[in-house]
């Protein structure tokens, strides 16, 4: 049915292309057009003109007619290799965004300043899993579209509100006033539209135009951090280049995300109230587990805020970097995989290839680590001190103990979703509450006792504890299966 529908447009789009050919052969250049006028080669303009041009010129006759859904395609599904280059091209640019944010926030504005927003990136973070509510694998494997695109919108535009509502809760219990007020309250809704957002990528990527929903991804993310380095460079003003972060986010939502998405796939049927009723039922497992999860990840930063300077955060956020980066090279490593595994493990007779695959690419993920432990060995630890003007010489060992976890983080994610493939991602979610608690203790217990460097130590030991729980539980089901 899937393939049917995309053969349909791409025919389509063929006889488009060929009615435009005849009408340029009929009146050629340096021929007399309909009026009498003589037809001249236009100048030639540059690619970004003339794509930004005929984007335009759609986009105004959409809104003319009142019609966006009704407008002709005019991009083919993707290739394997196109989708998987310029998607991994957009959420790296999505990934780079907050180290890139920080570090010239460091340069041009201070330590203090930077760990202020740095503080409000990582509240704005943790808040948009509350925008996604952990849809977008659900949504995108969801081929027979047995929920309508309508009741997915309708969905995520419910859990943004809800994420909106609970920012001005915790902002205001908080108690944040002056700068740190007016950074929040920009990357917060700068996260929101990336929430909102998801919901058309995921659309595209669920009509086969996974490649689109990374030019999507990585433009909102481009212009953010172009437009935001601009200002700040400019004013000096913190609070301004914040705010920008969401006018630039809106602008390319509106101008950009959402013409695209209607443009290019399907209309949708009418969506029903019992449809949004059931993605929030069958959903809430996964967004449960990745909301704890990326609790546990930041716990020991919001200790850290309750008793330590906010030039802290900048630094330790700075050798986290690192560990986040091996959670996503990860991520691009085993996430292809799952089909295949989930093949493994539904046949019983190849349930021994099925642990030999697991385990192979646990080892990736320990040799991602390793490769980059020498990374920071010989590089991280001078750049650092380079890209944040300070001397993390002091921070080595504790540079080391974040790549560790790390590589913790990345096998942790990918038994996360082994489990999924297995369907016990409820019991999952029970592991990751336990671990949730552990890091509670840990963060405030360590941060208050030997500050900075128990921050780090809750970090590896909450992520170590959690590691142990799901190799645990893997194990029971293996044993059982």
């Amino acid at each position: 049915m899937i393939r049917d529908r995309i053969e349909s447009r791409r025919r389509a789009r063929q006889r488009e292309r060929i009615r435009a050919e005849r009408k340029r052969q009929e009146h050629p250049v340096g021929s007399v057009g309909p009026n009498g006028t003589v037809l001249v080669r236009p100048k030639k303009k540059s690619w970004l003109s003339r794509i930004a041009g005929q984007w335009w010129e759609r986009l105004a006759s959409a809104i003319y007619n009142r019609d966006f859904s009704g407008q002709a395609e005019q991009y083919d599904a993707g290739s394997g290799v196109l989708d998987y280059m310029l998607n991994t091209a957009g959420q790296g640019l999505w990934g780079a965004v907050f180290p890139l944010l920080t570090i010239i926030a460091t340069q041009l504005s201070g330590a203090e300043q930077a760990g202020m927003f740095s503080m409000a990136f990582v509240t704005a973070t943790l808040l948009m899993y509350v925008g996604n509510y952990g849809v977008r694998t659900f949504q995108v494997s969801d081929i027979e579209e047995t929920e309508s695109f309508g009741a997915y919108m309708i969905q995520r535009f419910l859990t943004v509100t809800l994420m909106l509502v609970a920012s001005w809760v915790y902002l205001r219990v908080r108690g944040y006033s002056g700068d740190m007020l007016v950074i929040c309250e920009g990357a917060i809704v700068y996260r929101a539209v990336d929430a909102l957002a998801d919901v058309y990528e995921g659309r595209l990527q669920q009509e086969d135009k996974l490649y689109l929903s990374g030019i999507s991804m990585g433009l909102r993310s481009g212009l953010a951090v172009v437009v935001f380095t601009l200002l700040l460079f400019v004013t000096r003003n913190l609070r301004l280049a914040s705010l920008s972060l969401a006018v630039v986010a809106v602008a390319t939502l509106v101008l950009v995300t959402i013409p695209l998405t209607l443009f290019e796939t399907d209309r949708s049927r009418k969506w029903d109230l019992v449809e949004v009723r059931e993605i929030f039922v069958d959903c809430f497992p996964a967004f449960a587990a990745t909301l704890l999860y990326a609790l546990v990840d930041n716990l020991p930063k919001y200790a850290m805020e309750a008793s330590l300077p906010y030039d802290d955060q900048v630094y330790f956020n700075a050798i986290y970097f690192g560990s986040n980066a091996i959670l996503m090279a990860g991520g691009f490593v085993y996430k292809p995989q799952l089909l295949r595994i989930a093949e493994l493990w539904n046949d019983r007779s190849r349930r021994g290839r099925f642990d030999l695959l697991l385990v192979a690419m646990l080892a990736t993920m320990a040799v991602i680590a390793a490769v980059m432990f020498v990374f920071v060995a010989t590089i991280g630890i001078p750049l650092n001190g380079l890209l944040y003007a300070t001397d993390f010489e002091r921070f080595r060992t504790q540079s080391y103990l974040m790549v560790a976890a790390g590589g913790l983080a990345a096998c942790i994610d990918l038994l996360f979703q082994v489990l999924t493939v297995l369907r016990h991602q409820a019991v999952a979610t029970r592991i990751y509450g336990i671990a949730f608690l552990v890091s509670v203790v840990l963060s405030v217990v360590f941060v208050r006792t030997m500050g900075f460097n128990g921050a780090v130590y809750a970090y590896l030991v909450s992520h170590l504890a959690l590691f142990g729980m799901l190799v645990a539980q893997y194990v029971v089901i293996r044993v059982g299966s």
